[in-house]
């Protein structure tokens, strides 16, 4: 009896485990990701989200961005995905391939300086890549910086797993119960 009981507790959690954990759903998904950016003048935050579904089908596959939010440190002004310059067509989400073989997303987005709206700044966002360059100066010299990017979880798997390890501590605790009781 020993045995048994523990061999079912042991299946129910692996089962509800990898049921919450590895289920790849057949429908569409909205993938978030965490953006920063640093460069020797500027640093800030963002995040933008997309719709799997709406990849395209291209030698690089890209789809436009349902949600982004961008903000310097320091400064108060949130960039939006409506501050694209080619919005509604940009911002896009495109898939990228790393040295190592890892995929994931990284962003095309070029967007003027909305903290002052007189400057000529622009900024722009391709991959790793960030630039700060002015529109009406064709000689000033364009600032290079960096992009790194997280995926952000979703946090339905989470969530899951949690379940799962609480369901099994709680069977394990009533397996220990019973036991008590017998004796």
């Amino acid at each position: 009896m020993k045995l048994v009981s523990k061999l079912v507790l042991a299946t129910a959690t692996l089962t509800l485990g990898f049921a919450t954990v590895d289920v790849k759903s057949v429908s569409a998904a909205i993938i978030n990701y965490a953006f920063t950016v640093d460069s020797p003048i500027n640093k800030g935050n963002g995040f933008f989200s997309f719709d799997d579904s709406t990849l395209s089908n291209d030698y690089t596959p890209e789809a436009t961005i349902k949600s982004l939010s961008f903000q310097f440190d320091g400064d108060s002004t949130i960039y939006t995905e409506q501050d694209d310059t080619n919005y509604p067509d940009f911002p896009v989400a495109f898939q990228t391939t790393s040295l190592t073989g890892q995929t994931s997303f990284a962003l095309d987005y070029l967007f003027n300086d909305k903290s002052n709206p007189a400057s000529s700044i622009s900024y722009e966002i391709i991959g790793e890549d960030f630039t700060i360059f002015s529109r009406t100066s064709p000689d000033a010299e364009p600032i290079s910086g960096k992009v790194s990017y997280t995926q952000v979880p979703e946090p339905t798997p989470l969530f899951g797993a949690l379940f799962a390890c609480s369901f099994g501590l709680m069977m394990k605790r009533k397996v220990a119960l019973m036991k008590k009781v017998k004796i």
